[in-house]
């Protein structure tokens, strides 16, 4: 099964971090993108699709990530059958917008159709631990080993 890992990020932060779960799945069909440079129309319900988002202003998705969104608003894809996992990064303090862009990427596959396995990962970037050191943690209990039974 191929691991398709979409980040969306900012500063770079959520692009590290992408890269650290990579290493993680190291030895599998990985394959990391930018959701700048990603068609909605390249969603593989075969595939399994990681989702590493920072959150930017005001519990925004960053800048990169709002074309992939608009084409997934405008398109509405059948994503039923796609499971996938997301990894949000954020800071407590802002509140109520806290891993805003993580959580708006999982909402928005699931009213496509599709089901997020696994924990819901959130950096918190008030924390001594770095975005990038959490992922590889958090890709560490990915329920990978059943996907292909789903």
């Amino acid at each position: 099964m191929r691991m398709v890992i979409l980040f969306g990020t900012e500063m770079g932060t959520a692009e590290r971090a992408a890269e650290a779960v990579a290493d993680v799945l190291a030895g599998r069909d990985v394959a990391v993108h930018d959701m700048a440079d990603f068609d909605v129309d390249d969603l593989n319900i075969q595939d399994f699709h990681i989702l590493v988002c920072s959150t930017y202003g005001s519990g925004d998705l960053p800048t990169g990530a709002e074309p992939f969104f608009e084409q997934l608003d405008d398109r509405l894809p059948d994503l039923t059958g796609l499971r996938f996992a997301v990894f949000g990064l954020g800071d407590t303090v802002y509140g109520d917008t806290f891993n805003r862009g993580g959580e708006i990427c999982a909402e928005k596959f699931a009213a496509l159709g599709a089901v997020q396995v696994g924990e819901h990962g959130r950096h918190d970037a008030s924390e001594p631990t770095r975005a990038h050191e959490q992922a590889r943690v958090w890709a560490r209990t990915l329920p990978i080993g059943t996907l292909a039974a789903v």
